[in-house]
Formats: structure tokens, C-alpha cells, sequence
């Protein structure tokens, strides 16, 4: 059984709400959510992940698969069988969004709003794998990324390494 980190991206994806997404690729999310369900779903402690899967999902579980996990994932938020619930402090620094955010400067142009997935999947003890599928950012920064300890699976990789 794994440990997740799912980027929102994903669950839009499975909702078919990417424009250059196939059916395929809305396939390939579907099940990295099934997956995910059946592991440890990482999330931050003060609702950051949550928020964004509020702005962007269902709660309804309609129409899509992805409004079907933002679902799950609320019903089963303090289920320890089923989410780590992280805590990830902000910083005071304001550079780096989280003091779990790493100190590398080749990050700094990283995303500051995907900083709190990082985050999250440095501070779990389960050492979760982040689920990306349509962010270009992620692929961009995978290798300054994993030399600070963070697995990226790369769910639509031919939508986010440029060889679509």
C-alpha cells in the first residue's frame, strides 16, 4: 500500500477538465485516484489541499471522478486508515510558503502555490509519491525536486515534458 500526495490537477484531469487531455489521459487519472484511494492520501493539516480541491471539485461526487474523490477524501479526512493529516507551518520568510518547503535555491521559481504538495510529502512519515498530471512546473523542476527527497509520478508525462 503507497502513500499520495494528488495534485488537484489530477482529479480535474479525471473530470475531462484539461483542454488538451485525451480520453486516454483522463483514463490514466481515473485510475492514479482508484489507486490512491486504495493507499494513505497525504494532506496538510491547516486544509490547503483541501481548499484547492474545494475551488476546483464537487462535493456533489457529480459529474466526474474527480468530484467522486474530492467527496471521498472529505468523508474520510481524519480517517487515519485512510489520510495522514500533516502539519506543514507556513514560513515567515514568506520565500519559501513552508518551512518544509526545501532551502534550494534552484527551487525558487517553483510554483508557490504547488509548494504546499511539496511540502506535505517531505513532512509525511509515510513518504508519499506526489501525482502530477498536467502541471509543465513539475516537470521542469523533477530533478532539483528529487535531490530534496520529493517522488513525483508524472501521471500524463507526454502533457507536461513537451513531447505532446
Amino acid at each position: 500500500m503507497g502513500a499520495f500526495v494528488v495534485d488537484v490537477n489530477v482529479a480535474v484531469t479525471a473530470n475531462g477538465g484539461h483542454e488538451r487531455a485525451t480520453a486516454a489521459h483522463r483514463l490514466a487519472c481515473i485510475r492514479a485516484l482508484r489507486e490512491a484511494r486504495g493507499g494513505i492520501i497525504c494532506l496538510d493539516s491547516d486544509d490547503h489541499i483541501l481548499g484547492e480541491y474545494r475551488d476546483n471539485l464537487h462535493m456533489s461526487g457529480q459529474p466526474g471522478a474527480g468530484d467522486e474523490f474530492m467527496y471521498w477524501i472529505h468523508q474520510n479526512q481524519y480517517n487515519t486508515g485512510v489520510c495522514e493529516r500533516v502539519c506543514v507551518p507556513e514560513c515567515t520568510d514568506g520565500n519559501r510558503g513552508f518551512e518544509h518547503f526545501p532551502k534550494d535555491p534552484e527551487l525558487c521559481g517553483f510554483d508557490p502555490a504547488d509548494r504546499k504538495y511539496v511540502a506535505v510529502a517531505l513532512a509525511s512519515a509515510n513518504s508519499p509519491e506526489v501525482l502530477n498530471a498536467t502541471d509543465p512546473g513539475w516537470w521542469r523542476f523533477r530533478e532539483a525536486l528529487g535531490r530534496n527527497g520529493v517522488r513525483i509520478r508524472f501521471v500524463c508525462q507526454e502533457l507536461v515534458d513537451g513531447s505532446a
